[in-house]
């Protein structure tokens, strides 16, 4: 009914036939609808298993506290690190903390370097707290220091963070709950955005960190199914990393991670990688749409760099597992790669055949269609799988504004998939100097 009442209203508004809203609207249902709509099904149903697990399965107590080892690529920081080593080092976790500030290119990055030194008293005066700072004078980028960190950490679970990332004080235990089950090889952590307040660009990363983290995140894990662990918040247990020697070259060195560990997932069907939205940590990103177009570029090309170059071959079931190979083939390749293409295209191609009224009208009637269907979803992560349920409601009235900032980021995404693909991006990048990358095999 109300599909019928939309198109009886944009027809009469705009003088076109009935039959040309449906012709049209036909031709842009299985490009839109076809693959984010079961998208947000299959996330929904997994929110919903979480929720009954939550309210009817065991509480998850650990056990015993193994020692962690923080190890925190630091870069420009400055004094900004302090809040990321006191949230650490003030965490309410009964077991020993080793905390590694990794201080990349230390020799011009002086000011974090001393900056992470001043706390050397403080913290290793703390009970079971120990900071190790470890300067590196010659920058190499994020996969220099976490291996550099790897190196020196003695704990049984280690962490990779980043240094303009702060936590909430039970994160820690929250995290290390989940390797009482011994099938448990990684925890992606939850991120939220800490310089939420500072402008309209942050506010809505800040729920669109809600809807594709928070709420995808859980929604996939409960499928153990998770896209993605972190680079800036990642959770791992030290005996994994030791089998797949540490992490590889280059960029994009979270996906990557997550995919060099999801090759033992075939082999080993009973691994698992958990995704828990109580282990939270908070993140400042870019505060306008200059810095975040630039950042995003480099994601987005990141996906066809480890999809299509580098792990091109290692697509089979018989490494994945067939869930995690068809979860890939879904959120990886269609969603994440594909789909930008296509709504760019299809916009395109709107523009250039109809007049201006109907591509106008359809427009509308996309945006009244993905904001209703967003609104039900952001609800139901809302009322059952948020952990700060009276803060997250003022997001509410930026749902409206949400369906053009998704819109913004895929013609930012087809624009970085398109660099990638002719310009090879993922080398032209400040997660690592250009001397690092181009001596790596991809």
């Amino acid at each position: 009914m109300l599909y019928v009442a939309l198109i009886t209203f944009l027809t009469q508004i705009q003088g076109i036939t009935y039959a040309a809203w449906e012709e049209t609207l036909i031709r842009f249902m299985p490009f839109a609808l076809a693959l984010e709509l079961p998208m947000m099904i299959i996330v929904t149903l997994g929110m919903l298993k979480y929720a009954i697990v939550q309210q009817l399965g065991p509480v998850v107590v650990p056990r015993h506290f193994p020692k962690v080892s923080c190890v925190i690529t630091c870069y420009s920081e400055k004094e900004d690190v302090q809040y990321t080593l006191r949230s650490l080092a003030y965490q309410n976790y009964p077991g020993e903390i080793e905390i590694i500030p990794v201080i990349d290119g230390a020799i011009q990055n002086k000011e974090t370097l001393v900056a992470a030194q001043r706390f050397n008293g403080e913290i290793n005066a703390l009970p079971k707290r120990k900071l190790i700072v470890l300067p590196k004078w010659q920058r190499g980028g994020r996969v220099s220091s976490l291996n550099a960190g790897r190196q020196i950490a003695t704990g049984q679970v280690i962490m990779a963070l980043d240094g303009d990332t702060s936590f909430d004080n039970d994160m820690v235990y929250n995290a290390v709950r989940h390797f009482n089950d011994p099938n448990v090889v990684a925890v992606a952590g939850n991120l939220r955005v800490r310089n939420a307040a500072k402008s309209l660009v942050t506010r809505m990363q800040a729920l669109q960190y809600m809807i594709s983290i928070s709420g995808g995140r859980t929604g996939l894990a409960a499928f153990n199914v998770v896209n993605n662990v972190s680079g800036a918040f990642g959770i791992f247990r030290a005996d994994i990393l030791n089998l797949v020697k540490g992490w590889d070259a280059g960029t994009a060195e979270d996906l990557d991670m997550t995919q060099r560990i999801k090759q033992y997932f075939g082999r080993h069907s009973q691994y698992r990688i958990v995704f828990d939205p109580e282990v939270v940590g908070h993140t400042d990103v870019p505060d306008s749409f200059k810095a975040l177009f630039w950042q995003r570029m480099r994601w987005d090309g990141d996906l066809i760099y480890i999809y299509a170059r580098k792990y091109k071959l290692n697509l089979r079931p018989r490494l994945l597992g067939w869930k995690n190979f068809f979860s890939h083939v879904i959120t990886g390749l269609l969603f994440q790669i594909v789909m930008p293409f296509l709504i760019v295209a299809y916009t395109a191609y709107l523009l250039i055949v109809y007049n201006t009224g109907l591509v106008l009208g359809v427009m509308m009637l996309v945006y009244l269609v993905y904001f209703f269907i967003l609104t039900l979803y952001f609800l139901f992560f809302w009322l059952i799988v948020s952990e700060r349920p009276k803060d997250d409601a003022r997001y509410l009235l930026y749902l409206p504004l949400y369906p053009i900032f998704a819109f913004y980021e895929r013609i930012t995404s087809a624009i970085g998939l398109l660099n990638e693909i002719f310009n090879r991006g993922h080398l032209d990048t400040s997660m690592a100097p250009w001397w690092v990358l181009r001596k790596t095999k991809f």
